[in-house]
């Protein structure tokens, strides 16, 4: 699609062409083969043990996917039926996915954290016919709903040794075989069914296909070689049963990274130390967290205010990069001196050479952009859906403008529709919705996907989000509010963990407010209160509550009346994927937070 400007008025679409395109009778596959045919030997992953990092070869991965995709053949496997992974983000579930790849058939992931239920619906709506899970627990999940899920003929675990005995029923499966299935799939045709996380209703199957993938792949590693560039390292910790994972681990083996995972999120920090990766892919709540914890053990440290000085004029001097005159001496000197005292540390506990991170899943906001800019790590903020196999558009290192979510990708394509609706068309666009025609011809007009979220166009093709069409707010006195607009700036303080804006057809705005479990005793402390109490408790603390009222009046600052938050509650249990109250990509299932806390909803609008 062509670029369409109007002077140097706001665009109404924008698009690239390709970079590269792919042959149609390609796969995934193709990917890891012309790896391992360019550099054999180069380590593409970095398995965890007791004396460090043990790496894995191109050559070897490829071996071990192959012995694999030989076990699923003879264990009755046919192509394009679909083999599910339930599992936490490890080696062994990209081991499978390439396998399935390799048998010919479609990956159906399924989070760790999904109940019995959920399991049910996704086994059974795919016609599933294999079960890769993680460990014991998850088999006996499986267990309650056997009955449901008849197509369900093979179950095999990660912990207990199972891969190995795949690999010895395919020991009679020949080279010459996988091969041939491998290249069954073609271009355009199903790669995985990934089911949306499901914020209301039951979750719908995006049909991928594995041109997504791999043109994604190729025209990426392009487009971005400042990030993608073989040899450099990532460690993977995000679900990979999410798609933004998925992609990048594809990513990652045609573009040569090597790569650690990390499924426990208290042991991020400590792996970036010990691995050092040179870009990592994460959500906005990591960065909030990072810059949080270097802000309070700085408090707790006696050096609360230099932190804060030190961040002022990391901003301030990003801020400056955008000018005409850039930074003034005065400002340069003073991001000097405090990168010898503050920023280094920062890079330090992210393990020293990471330079670049790619953001997704909500908007990053730009105080914590330039922040990070100004400290020596490059945020590459991105827009994408499931529906668009990850990435739509991504900030490029040379041409960044913090705040917005980049161009298009080439091959890729955005407008935004009258009503301010973004649409995207190009290779990375969905099949459809895997036997839900309706939802298809709801969602899609021909080679456009409607995304459902709003955003605007700049002059040079820079897709800014400003908001969620089916989240907008409409008070009472008929004002539109994006809640997201003020949901982002509040999670941003240490002490709160989500916040949940409320006022559809209600006369004003209020939020319900979660403390952060993690962050609130290291609080407490630096505030020399009892670093003992609950959230329960804490949330009932006159300084607690002090805390949350100057971080909304903040927030208002930045809006009008009608869209300011008048009132606030507390609640006093944490809102979690654990709870029910968020969905496994962090986001919030606001009709059940709204049904759950209605006694709370109701006191803020009746007393």
């Amino acid at each position: 699609m062509a670029n369409r400007q109007h002077g140097r008025n706001p665009l109404d679409s924008f698009g690239l062409p390709p970079l590269v395109v792919s042959e149609d009778d390609s796969n995934i596959t193709d990917l890891l083969v012309e790896r391992v045919a360019k550099t054999p030997n180069l380590p593409l992953f970095a398995l965890t043990t007791e004396n460090g990092y043990q790496n894995v070869s191109a050559t070897e991965f490829l071996n071990e996917v192959k012995a694999l995709a030989k076990g699923l053949i003879a264990s009755g496997i046919q192509p394009s039926q679909g083999v599910a992974i339930m599992s936490r983000t490890r080696y062994e579930w990209t081991l499978m996915d390439f396998a399935i790849w390799f048998a010919g058939g479609v990956t159906v992931p399924i989070y760790e954290t999904s109940s019995a239920s959920q399991m049910e619906w996704i086994l059974s709506d795919s016609d599933t016919v294999a079960l890769f899970a993680e460990n014991q627990e998850h088999v006996q999940r499986f267990e309650q709903i056997k009955a449901a899920v008849p197509l369900v003929r093979t179950v095999m675990t990660f912990e207990n040794g199972d891969l190995s005995e795949l690999k010895k029923r395919g020991k009679d499966v020949t080279d010459e075989t996988v091969e041939q299935r491998r290249k069954i799939s073609k271009l355009n045709e199903l790669a995985t069914i990934i089911y949306t996380s499901g914020t209301t209703g039951k979750p719908k199957g995006c049909e991928l296909s594995h041109r997504g993938f791999v043109e994604l792949s190729k025209n990426a590693t392009l487009d971005l070689s400042d990030v993608v560039v073989a040899g450099r390292s990532t460690v993977l910790f995000l679900p990979l049963a999410h798609v933004f994972a998925r992609f990048v681990e594809v990513l990652c083996i045609h573009g040569g990274i090597r790569v650690a995972f990390q499924p426990d999120t208290t042991k991020v920090a400590a792996t970036f130390e010990s691995f050092k990766p040179e870009f990592i892919l994460a959500v906005p709540r990591v960065f909030e967290k990072v810059y949080n914890s270097a802000e309070q053990k700085a408090e707790a440290g006696g050096k609360g205010e230099i932190f804060r000085k030190a961040a002022a004029v990391a901003i301030a001097w990003s801020e400056a990069l955008d000018t005409k005159q850039g930074p003034s001496v005065k400002l340069a000197l003073q991001h000097f001196v405090f990168d010898k005292l503050v920023y280094k540390k920062i890079r330090a506990a992210m393990g020293g050479k990471l330079q670049y991170v790619i953001s997704g899943g909500a908007p990053l906001g730009t105080r914590l952009g330039h922040f990070f800019r100004a400290i020596g790590v490059i945020v590459l903020e991105g827009y994408g859906l499931t529906e668009t196999t990850a990435p739509a558009t991504i900030s490029r290192p040379q041409t960044l403008k913090i705040g917005k979510v980049g161009q298009p990708l080439p091959g890729t394509a955005v407008k935004i529709a009258a009503d301010g609706e973004i649409w995207t068309s190009g290779h990375n666009t969905m099949l459809g919705y895997w036997r839900n025609e309706k939802a298809t011809s709801e969602a899609m007009d021909g080679e456009w996907f409607a995304t459902g979220d709003i955003g605007t166009l700049d002059e040079d093709g820079y897709l800014a989000i400003t908001g969620r069409k089916k989240e907008l707010l409409v008070t009472a006195g008929g004002k539109n509010v994006a809640p997201t607009l003020l949901e982002d700036p509040l999670r941003s303080h240490p002490i709160i963990g989500q916040a949940v804006v409320i006022g559809d057809n209600l006369p004003f705005i209020s939020a319900l407010i979660s403390l952060d479990s993690e962050m609130l005793p290291i609080w407490l402390k630096n505030h020399g209160a009892d670093n003992t109490l609950t959230v329960t408790q804490a949330a009932k603390l006159p300084l607690v509550i002090a805390a949350v009222q100057q971080a909304v009046d903040e927030v208002n600052k930045h809006v009008s009346k009608a869209e300011s938050i008048r009132k606030f509650v507390i609640v006093d249990s944490e809102l979690s994927e654990a709870s029910g109250h968020l969905t496994p990509s962090l986001k919030i299932k606001r009709n059940v937070v709204v049904a759950d806390f209605a006694t709370a909803i109701d006191e803020i609008y009746n007393r």
